[in-house]
Order: C-alpha cells, then sequence, then structure tokens
C-alpha cells in the first residue's frame, strides 16, 4: 500500500515562499536572533514596494503551541499590506526558536526574551521615530502583556490583543491537588506532557477547512500540556489581573463571545480595570476563539476591518515621535 504523500511545506501548498509573498503584495525576511536564553526565530513583513512610506511598528506574537510559520503570518501579512513594518518572533519552545518543546516554566523570562529581539528593532535607527505597537493573540496576549509591564514608560504607542489569555476558563484550570503532587517532585515533574488535555484546537476554530490547514502545521505542538506550563499560565493570569490597572497605553482587545479556549472576561476585565484614556473593547457575538486565522473570511474581514481602523486612528492621533 502506498504511503500518504508528504504535507506540503507551507499553509498555501507548494508555491515558492518568495512568489507566494510577492502575490500577497508583502517582502519576507527570516533570521535567528541570540539571547542570552537561547535563539529566536524571527519573521519581518514589511509592504512589498519599498517606497512605501512605513506608519508604525508592530511586533506580533502568537498563542500557545502555535508559531510564526504557519497560519499566525496571515496577521502580520495583513497589517503589512497596511503600510505597517510587521516583526514577530517564535516564543521560546515554539516553532523555530530554541527550548523544550511548548514548556513555559518562565513567563517572565519567556516574555523578556521576545521583548529583547522587539526592543532591538523598536530602538534601531530605522525605527525609532515611528510609533510602535505590541499586538498578541491567545497566549501571546499574556506574553504581551508581561512584555509591556517589563518595558520603559512610554516605549510603546499602544496594544492590542486578539482573544487574549487573562482569565482561564474553569476547564482549562489545572487541578491544585494534581499540582501539588507533581511540585513534590522538587521540579523534576516541571517539564513533564502529563496535565490533561482538552483539545483545544476544535474550540478555536470554526471553519472546518481553515481547522484542517491549521491541524497540518508540522510544528504544531500536538502533546499534552507540561506541568510548569499549566502553573506558570495560572499564576500569571492571577498575576495579570492583579495589575489590570498598571495598563496606562491605548488598547485594544477583541474577543468572540463563543471563545471556548480563553474567557471572553479576559478582555471585558482589561477594559473594566485599565487605567488608560483610550481603550477600544470590541466583542464579536457567536464568533469562537481565532478571530482571524479560525472563521469564515466575512466575520475575520469584520475583525480585520476594525484592527485596522483603530491601529489607523492610533497612528494619525499619536503620530510618529521625533527622532531620538
Amino acid at each position: 500500500m502506498a504511503s500518504p504523500p508528504p504535507p506540503p511545506p507551507n499553509f498555501w501548498g507548494d508555491m515558492p515562499e518568495e512568489e507566494y509573498y510577492t502575490s500577497q503584495e508583502v517582502r519576507n525576511s527570516k533570521s535567528y536572533f541570540e539571547t542570552p536564553n537561547g535563539k529566536l526565530f524571527t519573521q519581518s513583513f514589511l509592504p512589498l514596494d519599498p517606497s512605501t512610506p512605513i506608519k508604525a511598528t508592530v511586533f506580533m506574537t502568537h498563542g500557545y503551541g502555535s508559531d510564526t510559520g504557519w497560519l499566525f503570518q496571515k496577521i502580520c501579512i495583513h497589517y503589512a499590506t497596511w503600510g505597517y513594518a510587521v516583526f514577530a518572533a517564535d516564543v521560546l519552545g515554539h516553532g523555530r526558536s530554541d527550548g523544550i518543546r511548548c514548556y513555559l516554566g518562565d513567563m517572565e523570562k519567556v516574555a523578556a526574551t521576545s521583548l529583547s529581539f522587539f526592543l532591538h528593532v523598536r530602538r534601531s535607527d530605522e525605527y525609532k521615530h515611528l510609533p510602535a505597537f505590541l499586538f498578541g493573540e491567545s497566549m501571546g496576549g499574556a506574553t504581551t502583556m508581561l512584555m509591556y509591564f517589563q518595558s520603559e514608560p512610554d516605549t510603546w504607542t499602544g496594544l492590542i490583543f486578539s482573544a487574549p489569555l487573562f482569565v482561564m476558563p474553569e476547564n482549562m484550570k489545572p487541578s491544585k491537588v494534581r499540582l501539588f503532587l507533581y511540585g513534590l517532585l522538587f521540579g523534576i515533574a516541571d517539564t513533564w506532557a502529563t496535565m490533561p488535555d482538552n483539545k483545544m484546537v476544535g474550540k478555536a476554530i470554526k471553519d472546518p477547512e481553515k481547522l484542517k490547514i491549521i491541524a497540518s502545521n508540522p510544528r504544531r505542538y500536538t502533546g499534552p500540556p507540561r506541568v510548569g506550563t499549566m502553573r506558570e499560565l495560572s499564576r500569571v493570569c492571577q498575576y495579570i489581573q492583579d495589575n489590570f490597572s498598571r495598563v496606562t497605553a491605548p488598547f485594544l482587545t477583541a474577543h468572540g463571545t463563543a471563545d471556548g479556549v480563553t474567557c471572553p472576561s479576559s478582555s471585558r476585565l482589561l477594559y473594566e480595570k485599565a487605567s488608560s484614556e483610550d481603550k477600544t473593547l470590541k466583542l464579536y457575538d457567536g464568533m469562537y476563539h481565532s478571530l482571524i486565522q479560525g472563521e469564515p473570511d466575512d466575520c475575520a474581514n469584520l475583525v480585520l476591518k476594525d484592527m485596522r481602523e483603530w491601529i489607523d486612528e492610533r497612528v494619525r492621533r499619536y503620530g510618529p515621535k521625533e527622532s531620538q
């Protein structure tokens, strides 16, 4: 019996990468960024025409088990076609970055590692005078919020969150008894992939065809959650909830009301408790977790339209900074 053909190298099929990006009207580059905590795989997405004025920089962080190289980059591509310089990094333990697969035992370190790359670009001569935004999806929302807390005041012009993880649904919360028992092993069990798996992908993606594409990502982590990852995500969610009032930057947070992976209350609580004077909450009735990669095109396009209007308005409102 013949073995099945190998999956295509990219979500769009076998078209050469440069040809695909050109068809999407963007330029893509890939590189590795050395940090004290290991190498990060990074990508940039710029408008195809080099003469296009860059409005601002946007630094994007993907969700749990994902990476920047599969469907997540569709978000990056959209922002680049709107005139933004987009930079993204595979989080430690994800995609092509270093680290134990999907182990997030120290989220502060994970966030600081991505932040080191983002600040390297943000402070470069080419971009330091431009407005700069952080974007985080799902678990990347929590990572992005930690980056914001770790940054000097006024580093970031604004924050954009897509279905951020600030409040864990009850059925995803790790058992305190289980964590306690693993904790008795003095950290030995921290990297064990033994926590209950609630099969989040099916709850995240509404469009069945897009679910097939996301599920075929060869770099997607499909094992059970690791002990330290669930312990740390639980801690970080509480930490962020306790520090919402420290958020003063303009932000947009978007959530589907039928999100079965991260609670819509994540976005509601941020909106209610943040100290920002300029804050926007968008709730999309009946949409699932993956607002852009997982919804039918008409729904995804509505979210993208709202994001574009929001960021374009903030660039006009807060403008490029003078060169420092």
